[in-house]
């Protein structure tokens, strides 16, 4: 094939397990590409990354770039109206967005494979003619404004603001970056600037130059080059410069440093940062891996198994963050109990007790070896991904790594220089430390403020002196390193199948158990899935046995939690969950080790025992977390109440307070015989398994929840069996559940409609999703772009049990919910006529994309497993949905 753009093969290095093709392309524009070829693709995507970002944002003009990346979803003179880049995409099965961060700005999308050439080329059009109309600007500060306005009490922003505050002045970490009405509209007319003219200024740094493009589709690669070739060439050249770091942000006096700051929600928080040398320099060693790994472990020895046992932490993470080549930190942050707060010197001392001993003891070929092994078996043995989450995270290696490199990144570290991963423990001194102290308990004790959120604080030194001091002080409980992880798998053998089940099947079924069976025969994959749902139906009859039911989850997370953290190492995930009617135990992984871990848990919930101090840190932190209710965003908040509203065993917080300030642990004690006194287990098996193994599981399960001694689990009576179901709303009647806002401080407000509409049944369920891919975008187009209601404006389905409903969500700071009901309402009167006025042919194509959606194949097991358990968990069992709501149309 003749193209203008160049190619050249490059030996990508890939995942075994990888079929699709790769190719690498620079257009005559400078514009570098990755094309990838997937011939079993349902969706095509792309995304561009441009090396432009906030610190490039000019002085005085805070949030610019971000507010451009706003603004080129609009329109271009190629398709001048509003929204046309969204609307197509929309209608067609997909998905869009974009972020900018420091030094890049991304944009993607996805889209049903058959309309990605149109969705392209609009997609195109962002850099090569957007139109960034004098009407639209106005608009869309607004939305950065209300997108601002929903930051402005989040703890996550405010943290982060107040850690770039505190650096220096003339370094753009320090910036604020995501804007406001203020920094895009009234500080810029202040100043006689015209913030359209601006904004087409920086735009100009939008040099081809600067891009670097993923494109991935069903066609061959040859196809999509000549695709790629037509569609960016035009994209302008103008030889920028990318943006480079000066230096790091942080200076001598930034070191040392000790900040007390107030957050919004309850929980005291910890941490330790250190500037560091990027590690994205020795990629290829994997120096703060390394670290992270030892530093943030959990099993026995390490830091936060000592600080948990003494009931001090919650928990605790550790590693490198950066968005940048030029600088980086290294910090080790967790959550603090009360009595942790009392003891901050003291863990402070433990973890510089950690690097010491690292200093001492030296780097470990060994740990690095099994390091090694890990990654490699992550990689070759990665699920596939939807393609917008593959684009999306492949872009980044492009502008970091030379090509060969860019689909492995620093995933692979193989090069053991011990000498580097000392050079980066050197640097975690106490001579170059900033710890962050959060708590409420600083309230009335700090002496300033952050000026863009408003966060207080106080500054206090600490000195390496100090430091020693602390270090001296703290008890001398034994830190050591982890023994050598025994859950590496070994075994990748795939099992045969005889028996081709195309659904899941009953196994097995005794008066304790049934068991759901289903063996991989689409993946190929040495993994399988555990799902036990334990069915109490006592679990959640009253706000106490709810809380009650809680706390014993989150005890058995808490105890597993040291023995099973090698597990998760190793790539064998585990976790266990409350549920409206009992709790569930769900385990995912390599299937060479699964029956190991399985088996702690089961005996570690078959022989349950509460024990005190655990059960009063565990009881205070819950305490916290349901307080924070009143912090959540008003829009959280208000789904919460739909779903109040709606299921007969869910209690409002303020109950369950009440209901968790009462309980102790030996209350706890005396709940669980009777909340276990009538459970029946539903099991799910899926993934490289032998019926005869799965039926082997079962029977294992069964035997050590009902048969262990002393056990607590009795079965119960099929009668007993509770039936998931919610509220039937009248026909006709318009309920209102209005409460006001629970934290005054948070000047938003939310609306949700909900509109129930029908019980599971295949006919119905396909015109409600036909008007909801319909609807969806023009509600979002005058609720939000048109009306400027809210930054947070939706329209979806919801299906709770088999009922299925509409609902419209509108978070506001312009105006109050009775305003916005009114504008959901009218909405709907005006797109009644839309939907009266739609052409055939627009209807076909509705049609034909919601049908190229629902037929859209799994990806990995995780997808077809959760599908399949979601029939089962809500009792509709109706495992051929797709075809039954599709064979009509089809």
């Amino acid at each position: 094939m003749a193209a203008a753009a160049g190619s050249r093969d490059v030996e990508f290095i890939r995942a075994r397990s990888d079929k699709r093709q790769y190719r690498r392309v620079v257009l005559p524009n400078a514009l570098e590409i990755l094309l990838i070829s997937d011939p079993d693709t349902d969706k095509a995507a792309a995304c561009m990354e441009v090396e432009v970002g906030s610190f490039s944002d000019p002085e005085g003009l805070e949030g610019l770039a971000h507010f451009l990346e706003h603004m080129l979803f609009y329109a271009s003179e190629k398709y001048p109206g509003e929204h046309e880049y969204t609307k197509y995409i929309t209608e067609h099965g997909g998905s869009y967005n974009a972020y900018t961060s420091s030094e890049t700005t991304n944009f993607y999308f996805d889209v049903n494979v058959d309309n990605f050439e149109e969705a392209l080329d609009r997609f195109a059009q962002f850099f090569i003619r957007p139109l960034m109309s004098q009407d639209a600007v106005l608009r869309e500060i607004k939305a950065v404004d209300s997108e601002h306005k929903k930051n402005l009490l989040s703890d996550g922003w405010r943290m982060y603001q107040l850690q770039k505050h505190l650096a220096s002045k003339d370094h753009p970490y320090h910036k604020f970056s995501t804007g406001s009405w203020e920094t895009l509209e009234t500080k810029p007319k202040e100043r006689g600037l015209d913030i359209r003219h601006e904004l087409l200024k920086f735009y100009e740094n939008y040099s081809a130059n600067l891009m670097h493009l993923v494109v991935y589709g069903k066609e061959s690669l040859d196809c999509i080059q000549g695709l790629v070739d037509r569609l960016f060439s035009d994209i302008k050249n103008t030889d920028r410069i990318s943006f480079k770091c000066p230096s790091h942000p942080l200076s001598e006096e930034h070191l040392q440093l000790l900040v007390k700051a107030l957050p919004i929600e309850e929980g005291d928080y910890l941490r330790l940062i250190w500037p560091i040398i990027p590690s994205i320099q020795f990629y290829k060693e994997g120096p703060c891996h390394y670290l992270s790994h030892l530093i943030g472990h959990e099993g026995e020895g390490s830091i936060f198994h000592i600080i948990k046992e003494l009931g001090w932490a919650m928990n605790l993470m550790a590693g490198e963050s950066t968005n940048s080549t030029e600088y980086s930190f290294f910090s080790v942050s967790m959550r603090l109990t009360d009595a942790g707060h009392e003891h901050m010197e003291d863990i402070v001392g433990w973890i510089f007790k950690y690097l010491f001993l690292l200093k001492e003891d030296g780097v470990h070929e060994w740990i690095f070896n099994e390091l090694v092994a890990i990654n490699e078996t992550e990689f070759h043995y990665q699920d596939k991904i939807d393609p917008i989450s593959y684009v999306t995270g492949t872009v980044s290696s492009m502008r970091l790594f030379p090509p060969e490199e860019w689909l492995v990144g620093s995933a692979l570290p193989s090069k053991y220089v011990p000498q580097r991963i000392m050079m980066i423990l050197d640097q975690l001194s106490p001579e170059r430390v900033r710890i962050f102290w959060e708590s409420k308990k600083f309230e009335g004790c700090t002496t300033s403020a952050e000026p863009w959120y408003n966060t207080s604080y106080s500054v206090e030194n600490v000195t390496p002196s100090v430091i020693q001091q602390w270090i001296q002080k703290a008890p001398t409980e034994k830190l050591h390193l982890p023994e050598p992880n025994m859950f590496i798998p070994k075994d990748f053998a795939l099992k045969e199948v005889t028996e081709k089940v195309t659904f899941p099947k009953v196994l097995r079924k005794t008066p304790l158990s049934r068991l759901w069976y289903k063996p991989d025969l689409l993946f190929s994959t040495p993994k399988v899935h555990i799902i036990i749902d334990f069915h109490c139906p006592l679990s959640s009859h009253s706000p106490e046995a709810y809380v009650s039911t809680d706390l014993f989850v989150d005890l058995l997370v808490d105890y597993l939690n040291a023995y099973a953290y090698d597990a998760q190492i190793a790539g064998l995930y585990y976790s266990i969950y409350l549920t409206s009617d009992g709790f569930q135990v769900s385990l995912g992984g390599y299937n060479d080790k699964m029956r190991v871990l399985l088996n702690a848990i089961l005996k570690q919930i078959a022989n349950f025992e509460v024990k005190p101090n655990r059960f009063s840190a565990l009881k205070e932190t819950t305490v916290k977390d349901y307080q924070n209710f009143n912090f959540r965003q008003p829009h959280s908040q208000a789904s919460f109440y739909v779903s109040l509203i709606l299921e007969d065993k869910k209690w409002p917080v303020a109950e369950k307070l009440e209901a968790l300030a009462k309980l102790e642990s030996d209350s706890l004690a005396k709940f669980l015989p009777n909340l276990l006194s009538k459970t029946f287990l539903e099991c799910y098996i899926q993934g490289n398994i032998e019926p005869s193994e799965a039926k082997s599981i079962a029977q294992e399960i069964e035997d050590t929840i009902f048969n262990t001694p002393n056990t607590m689990f009795k079965s119960m009576s099929p009668s007993q069996y509770l039936t998931k179901r919610v509220i039937m709303l009248e026909n006709e009647l318009k309920c209102h559940y209005q409460i006001e806002g629970l934290n005054q401080k948070n000047e938003n407000s939310s609306v949700i409609q909900y509109i129930q509409v029908h019980q599971d049944d295949a006919s119905s369920n396909i015109k409600l999703q036909l008007f909801s891919l319909i609807a969806s975008q023009p509600a979002f187009n005058q609720l939000r772009t048109v009306e400027q209601l809210g930054y947070i404006t939706s329209l979806s389905l919801r299906s709770d049990y088999g009922v299925w409903a509409l609902q419209v969500l509108i978070q506001s700071t312009v105006k109050d919910p009775s305003y916005l009901d009114a504008r959901i309402d009218e909405f709907f009167k005006m797109f009644e006529s839309k939907i009266h006025e739609l052409s055939d042919k627009d209807f076909k194509r509705n049609v034909k994309s919601l049908i190229d959606s629902k037929l859209e194949k799994f990806k990995n097991l995780w997808e077809e497993s959760h599908f399949y358990w979601g029939e089962i968990d809500a009792g509709i069992l109706k495992f051929d949905r797709v075809e039954s709501e599709v064979g009509p149309f089809a």
